[in-house]
């Protein structure tokens, strides 16, 4: 059987459950990655494993030890030299981006309600993987893979291990159960986990606040028509308002029934749901709800009561024809693995399991889990493709190395233009005004082509890439034409907000006061768009340097287009200097981007106050080793956040901030160069430190890649900032 329990699965998850020889990481369709399991061993002689599989497995790569760097910039091409290993042939680099834990349970219960089945080797990698990632202390799961033990992440976790195998009474699940329980079970899990849960029959539908789809009929003008919301906000909660319109359940078997008594403090069969329908354990609790919100929820539940079925059929089908929508122009992805696996449960629904939805939706789920070294996890998105490969390649080109006299990288850059060629979206998406969807025409993904979504910031820097490789090169063809770039120009200058800031996906639609209605406990700013400085610095640094090669297009658009976002940079900076971060870890990340605007403007250490006020800011956190270090909480209080170790991606950010804003003082920078170098490995690449990223203010995410295109970036601009500092 297919979800037959898994016998002998050790406690001990630190060696393979699986023979890592074995994985291949297959790479088609324009970056798209899908892990396979070789079981023959005819595949096993016809696909040798090659580096970036070994490298991503944690297998040695065997690469050579490269000369010790003499230099930065000796260190940088160090690091490109073991780098450019990792680079795919079809010349992108591929990557982890997990980090959140709320996604793995998503992929197994949505895949378990609906059919779907996983191989023997992932189902025992996602196992080992999560008994990696619990608590070493209390065994529970977090929302994401530093945090505490949540209701949220337990429970959710605790369902996943059981579907996929692991029996109530191994040592993992004892303690893991212990830890919930402690917490007050189940009935304590966030909005999110109620919803789930209800999916899986193990919690009623009657402990969930509504979701109606009705919603969706109200008139558009209204300021808080869902359209208003966030686009992954609505992604989430469209599915969603099906499921629960229809009060999908899946069949009872022993395994839920099971659950029901494992997962709760109290017996299930007298649990007071609609009483618990607000009940959130404490320590889930980020973003309680407002006073309106529960009443708006009263409200609707007395709708629910008293629902009229053709209103109901009525929304059901419009939200359902968005579900559609969203399928077609993502090609069964979503914009992220929630919706993707919600879309799922609905189109299974809807249309059983023989129809093209089923088969495509069924093969889709791979790109989305990523085997590393502790096992399988689920990545927050199909990748981070285009966001990586846009990063090194300017890297490459800013640090020198690109144009290097033995031409040994030209290959490297040639392959990564014509990737990053080929993932530039040259349409609007099919029905994009009638799923409200913002245009793509010109814009780059963060991840695929295929995947189909405008980001503000991955449009600004795929741009910049292209430029630096056509324009600064002597070598490199000019494979995307003028009109191509100045579709990027369009859609980046149709993102900016009137107050000049620029949001991620689209325009900010609502008000921020839809915040007070936010429904979902564990994160923050999720109603509508905001803009932020890391995404209105890439655009206008891209503007920028587009104008230099094509000033004859749209410059008047383009020079009040950065006025205006240089002045929201002035009123978003805080009061230490610093910028808040809502990306990346976090205040160091912000200024980083801040500070570039800003040079670009004028604006440096020796003419501006602002500036000068953002390099004293991030002086004063250079740690005693000379790097810097911040952590995730940073992004959780709002206030800088120490970590106990610098970290070289965070020391990256900072070094590039002052040679940016060209600070004149040397010595912080020479103090962050050493250290960086001091972590370089022998082989040139650099070991995996904390968490790099954040979104929604509560939930950190991995972008492991960082680690080298930051680094390499650092190591080469310092070298020729440093050179011009001592001349001058």
């Amino acid at each position: 059987m297919a979800w037959a329990p898994l016998d002998d699965i050790p406690a001990n998850a630190s060696a393979p459950f699986t023979d890592y020889a074995k994985w291949r990481l297959e790479v088609s369709d324009g970056g798209r990655h899908i892990w396979h399991y070789l079981c023959t061993d005819e595949e096993y002689e016809r696909w040798p494993q090659n580096t970036v599989d070994k490298y991503w497995l944690g297998l040695p790569t065997n690469l050579p030890d490269l000369p010790p760097a003499e230099d930065a910039l000796s260190a940088a091409r160090n690091g490109f030299r073991f780098y450019r290993n990792l680079q795919s042939d079809d010349g992108h680099w591929a990557g982890e981006f997990g980090g959140p834990m709320f996604l793995l349970p998503g992929l197994v219960l949505g895949s378990y309600v609906a059919g779907m089945t996983f191989t023997r080797e992932e189902r025992l990698e996602m196992i080992r993987y999560l008994l990696n990632r619990a608590n070493p202390d209390d065994g529970g799961w977090g929302i994401h893979t530093e945090g505490c033990s949540t209701v949220f992440g337990t429970a959710l976790n605790y369902c996943s291990m059981r579907i996929l195998g692991v029996d109530a009474e191994h040592p993992a699940m004892i303690k893991a159960r212990g830890t919930l329980h402690k917490l007050g079970g189940a009935t304590g899990i966030p909005s999110w986990g109620k919803f789930w849960l209800s999916v899986l029959n193990v919690h009623d539908w009657d402990g969930c606040n509504p979701i109606p789809p009705e919603l969706w009929l109200l008139p558009e003008w209204l300021p808080v028509h869902p359209s208003k919301w966030w686009v992954h906000t609505r992604s989430v909660y469209i599915p969603m308002s099906y499921l629960y319109g229809v009060r999908f359940q899946a069949e009872e078997n022993d395994l839920i029934l099971s659950l029901r008594k494992e997962l709760y403090v109290e017996d299930y069969d007298k649990i007071d749901w609609p009483a618990h329908r607000n009940s959130i354990a404490p320590v889930d609790l980020f973003a309680p709800h407002s006073a309106l919100l529960k009443s708006c929820d009263a409200i609707l539940g007395a709708y629910e009561s008293c629902n009229l079925p053709p209103a109901r059929n009525i929304a059901l089908s419009r939200v359902y024809q968005l579900i559609c929508f969203e399928d077609e122009n993502t090609s069964y992805q979503s914009i992220a693995p929630v919706s993707k696996m919600l879309n799922l449960v609905c189109r299974f629904h809807k249309e059983g399991r023989d129809g093209e939805a089923f088969r495509m939706h069924d093969a889709r789920r791979r790109d989305f889990m990523w085997m590393g070294e502790d096992g399988m996890r689920v990545c927050g998105t199909n990748g981070s493709q285009l966001w990586d490969t846009a990063f090194i390649t300017q890297a490459v080109v800013e640090g020198g190395l690109a144009e290097d006299p033995e031409g040994e990288n030209c290959e490297s850059m040639m392959k990564a233009l014509d990737w990053l060629e080929k993932c530039q979206i040259q349409n609007n998406p099919c029905h994009y005004e009638n799923a409200y969807r913002h245009r793509t025409k010109g814009a780059w993904p963060f991840s695929t082509k295929e995947q189909g979504y405008t980001v503000s910031d991955c449009t600004a820097e795929g741009l910049k890439a292209i430029l630096y490789l056509q324009e600064h090169l002597t070598y490199t063809s000019k494979l995307v034409p003028e009109q191509r770039l100045r579709d990027a120009v369009d859609t980046m200058l149709s993102m900016q907000n009137p107050g000049g800031g620029v949001a991620s996906f689209e325009l900010a639609r609502g008000s921020a006061l839809l915040e007070v209605i936010n429904p979902a406990e564990v994160f923050g700013d999720i109603m509508i768009e905001y803009p932020y400085p890391e995404c209105t610095t890439s655009v206008i640094t891209a503007l920028s340097i587009f104008r230099k090669y094509y000033p004859h297009y749209r410059g008047e658009d383009i020079e009040d287009a950065t006025k205006r976002a240089i002045s929201y940079l002035h009123s978003v900076q805080r009061p230490d200097g610093s910028w808040y971060g809502s990306w990346g870890i976090c205040f160091t990340y912000a200024t980083m981007f801040a500070l570039e605007s800003l040079a670009l403007n004028g604006e440096t250490f020796g003419s501006s106050e602002r500036v000068q006020k953002a390099c004293q800011f991030l002086t004063s956190k250079q740690m005693e080793d000379g790097g810097w270090g911040e952590t995730y909480m940073s992004c959780v209080t709002g206030e800088y956040a120490q970590h106990q170790k610098s970290q070289v991606v965070q020391t990256a950010w900072a070094v590039l901030a002052l040679i940016y804003a060209e600070y004149s003082n040397r010595e912080p920078v020479e103090k962050g160069v050493r250290l960086v170098m001091s972590r370089q490995l022998p082989d040139g690449s650099w070991a995996q430190e904390s968490i790099e990223g954040i979104f929604n203010k509560n939930c950190a995410i991995s972008y492991p890649n960082f680690k080298f295109s930051f680094t390499i970036w650092m190591l080469g601009k310092a070298h020729h900032y440093l050179r011009s500092l001592k001349s001058s």
